[in-house]
Formats: structure tokens, sequence, C-alpha cells
């Protein structure tokens, strides 16, 4: 039998200020946090690689800045980080590789609560990783024994003037004018199968967000929309900030889309940027371009943590 073959995603270790060059912070203690973070964070992928290396596997380690191409000839990634690094991953990834996220620097309660009135010490959140240091190498175990399956979660397709963007969002996109003190103009309307059509929405805003099931639980919530089942095929949309003039209905600017429909849209500022998972990913857009967006992309394979998949 052969060896699985896995590739091991890591988080960068600079994306921590580094305490010894102050970086404008006074206070000790948060330098202190700072520090941890990054020992935190350097133990995880010692760990991770220990447990590895004990394995059968044939395996190798990648700095996720250095993943330019897409992902083949693996069996499964492991993403060591939080969730930015698997989304990430994801951009490189078709539906026939599953991934599994650790967490290597979780939140903890204790220290949030110790630090309140001093500075924000939240850590990650990690909605999407399965597995901790506490915990991976009984998932990786789970995995290859057949005990734990993955889940496939939809991603967006993004078309611009009938063209594809060459990356699907595992969480959610927000077109926007890069400026976010000008207003975006846009209007919208949602097409199905066949001739039916909704009628054509006309939109002055903040932007336009649309995200998965996955991401219905980050800026979408915190926006004023809804978690989603996890596994859903839907899109959510919400237009942000809209200003509502005349006889326009402000039910309209918050709405679905089904996975048999497409969100059809047409840009009208002179400037605007379709992001993707965040604001790493963009592309550009102007004055007249027509946006495609629906569910109509590969799936993708990841292993959720059991409050997920519930």
């Amino acid at each position: 039998m052969s060896k699985k073959r896995l590739l091991l995603l890591l988080k960068p270790f600079n994306v921590y200020p580094n305490p010894t060059n102050n970086n404008g912070f006074s206070n000790p203690k948060v330098l202190g946090y700072l520090d941890n973070r990054r020992k935190i964070h350097k133990d995880a992928i010692r760990f991770c690689e220990n447990i590895l290396r004990r394995k059968s596997f044939d395996w190798k380690p990648l700095l996720r800045n250095n993943l330019l191409h897409p992902i083949r000839d693996v069996d499964m990634v492991i993403t060591v980080g939080g969730d930015g690094t698997l989304l990430q991953a994801s951009h490189f990834m078709d539906d026939s590789i599953p991934v599994l996220g650790v967490n290597s620097d979780p939140t903890v309660t204790e220290e949030v609560e110790e630090f309140s009135n001093e500075f924000d010490a939240t850590r990650s959140t990690g909605y999407l990783c399965a597995a901790t240091v506490r915990n991976f190498e009984q998932v990786l175990d789970d995995i290859v024994e057949g005990e734990k399956a993955s889940s496939e979660l939809s991603r967006i397709s993004i078309h611009v003037n009938n063209r594809p963007l060459p990356q699907y969002a595992l969480n959610d996109l927000l077109i926007a004018h890069p400026c976010p003190a000008t207003v975006s103009r846009f209007s919208f309307k949602i097409e199905g199968t066949g001739e039916s059509c909704s009628p054509m929405v006309h939109c002055r805003s903040s932007g336009l967000r649309v995200s998965t099931a996955a991401g219905s639980t980050a800026a979408m919530l915190s926006s004023g929309g809804f978690s989603m089942p996890i596994t859903s095929q839907d899109l959510q949309y919400l237009v942000r900030e809209p200003i509502l003039q005349g006889p326009t209905n402000s039910s309209v600017m918050h709405g679905w889309v089904g996975p048999d429909e497409s969100m059809c849209a047409t840009w009208y500022s002179q400037e605007g940027v379709i992001y993707i998972d965040g604001s790493h990913v963009f592309h550009s857009v102007q004055n007249g371009d027509s946006i495609e967006i629906s569910s109509h992309a590969p799936g993708l394979k990841v292993f959720l943590p059991h409050r997920a998949s519930a």
C-alpha cells in the first residue's frame, strides 16, 4: 500500500509584529502577548511535523506565501495557522483533494477576560479548523482509518464580462469602490433557469457582500445577515448601507441566490474592486462591467470541527 501524500501548508511567522522592534507598542503586556503568539504558532508547527514524521506519510512543508500554483499530486492538504491559511489554500484547490485545518493559536477565553480593559487578546477563531495541537494526532488517525469524513462546502463562482475569475470564494466576496468613503453604484437582478428573473434593483451604497454558507458566520453575520447550515448550497447577499429613496423596498437589499440561480450585476462607478475571501485576493472592475455571481463552482472537501458540521 502506497504512502499517503500530504502537503503541510504553514502560516508564516512574520504576520506577528516583532516585539524587539517595539512597533509603537509601549505596553509590555502587549509585547509579551505578541511574542507568545509567535512562540505558540512555532510550537504548533513543530508539534505537527513531529507527528507526521512518526507516521507513514510522504509529506512536505510549504509556507503559504510560497504557494503559487494549483495543488496537485497529493492526497490531502493540512493547513497550520487559522481560517486564513485554509482560505488561501482553497484558492489553489479543486474538489478532488480534502483539506484539514489545524488552528495553531486558538483564543483563550481566560486571557481575553484578563486583558479586556487593556487590549484585545483574541487569537484565532479557527471556525473551519477541525484540529488543534491537542487533538491533531487523533483527528489525523480518524481520517486515515475512515472514521472521519470530509464535508463538501459550496464556493462562489465569479464572471466579469463573461470571463471567469481564476479563484473561487469559499467564504465571501465584497464588491465596492476602493475608497470606503465613496458611494458604490450598481444594479442587480436574480436570474433562474428558463425565463424566471427578479426585478432589477438599483443601488447606491457602500458595496455588495455575497457569502457562502461557510462564510455566513463571518462578515455577513456581523453586517446583519444570518448564519446558514454549513453545507447549504444557497448564497446570501447583502447590500451594505443602502441609500433608500422613493419606492425602493429595503427587503430587496438582503436575500438569497439559490443553487440554480445567478446574481447578475452591472457596475456603474468609475472604479470598483471585487475582494475574494478578504483583502489579499482582488480584481478591479470599472464602469459598465457585468458581474455574474453563483454557486456554480467546484465544491471544497473540508474536514470540519463538530460545532461546524452539526
